[in-house]
């Protein structure tokens, strides 16, 4: 397969305000994406997608007519055999409010507002999705990730910033526990966190609705590291852990996720 470039991408960009539209579009140019078509519902970007198939939607979390959960939806079951990809842009940070367009299936979330950077790395991140065979380690920038490894078993922590270390990552912090992970996410930036499930003072599930919803951070990619029950796992789930992965970590277990 010849490889994606950004000035070869199709978009349908749904936004009800023509100006954010306009703003928008003058983003996805100057990052270099040309051919865009710009609409203000869900049943506008419906009707180009049935005619022709984009690419990616790019859309707003509120629409005139629905929400994008359902501009998804009906998207999906209108052209089931098109795979077309989905990005939203929205404001919001609350979990609870983003939940259902997340279930819904969007290969990025681009923060209102934005900046070049955000934009390139959603389009980054859609062009993979588009191209399985880019989603190789040696495609990313490990080496700047800022990544938080919580356990409160020191071997745990120990095996799985080593693994990390064996993958390229430096910028590695550590907490012994949920309540020490909280005060350092909530004084620090992080591009990745890692969490065990059974923890005292706070557990990981205490510990990404904290993140969630005591923060308002949605965006940030939260893994729970665990050997626990399927019946536990669904409340994790429930409360925003991006993926759960088995103990012991071995990334190379989840290479096709």
């Amino acid at each position: 397969m010849a490889s994606v470039s950004l000035s070869d991408l199709s978009i349908v960009l749904v936004e009800p305000s023509s100006t954010q539209r306009r703003i928008i579009v003058t983003h996805l140019q100057q990052a270099g994406v040309y051919n865009i078509e710009g609409v203000a519902s869900g049943m506008e970007a419906l009707k180009i997608m049935m005619q022709y198939p984009p690419d990616l939607v790019i859309s707003a979390l509120h629409l005139p007519d629905m929400d994008a959960a359902k501009l998804i939806a009906l998207a999906r079951k209108i052209k089931s055999e098109t795979n077309i990809h989905f990005m939203l842009v929205s404001s919001e940070t609350r979990f609870e409010e983003l939940d259902d367009v997340r279930q819904a299936g969007i290969v990025a979330l681009l923060p209102k507002p934005f900046n070049s950077h955000d934009l390139e790395k959603a389009l980054a991140t859609t062009i993979d999705f588009m191209e399985p065979a880019r989603l190789e380690l040696d495609n990313y920038d490990i080496t700047a990730l800022k990544v938080l490894v919580v356990d409160d078993s020191l071997t745990a922590r120990n095996h799985i910033t080593r693994v990390l270390k064996n993958l390229g990552m430096s910028d590695i912090s550590k907490a012994n526990d949920g309540q020490q992970a909280a005060e350092v996410v909530k004084n620090n930036e992080f591009d990745l966190i890692f969490t065990d499930l059974n923890m005292p003072n706070m557990d990981g599930k205490q510990l990404v609705e904290y993140v969630r919803n005591e923060l308002d951070n949605a965006f940030i990619p939260i893994i729970m590291v665990t050997s626990d029950d399927a019946a536990r796992l669904g409340e994790v789930k429930a409360a925003g852990v991006t993926a759960i992965c088995d103990k012991p970590f071995e990334p190379e277990r989840y290479d096709n996720y």
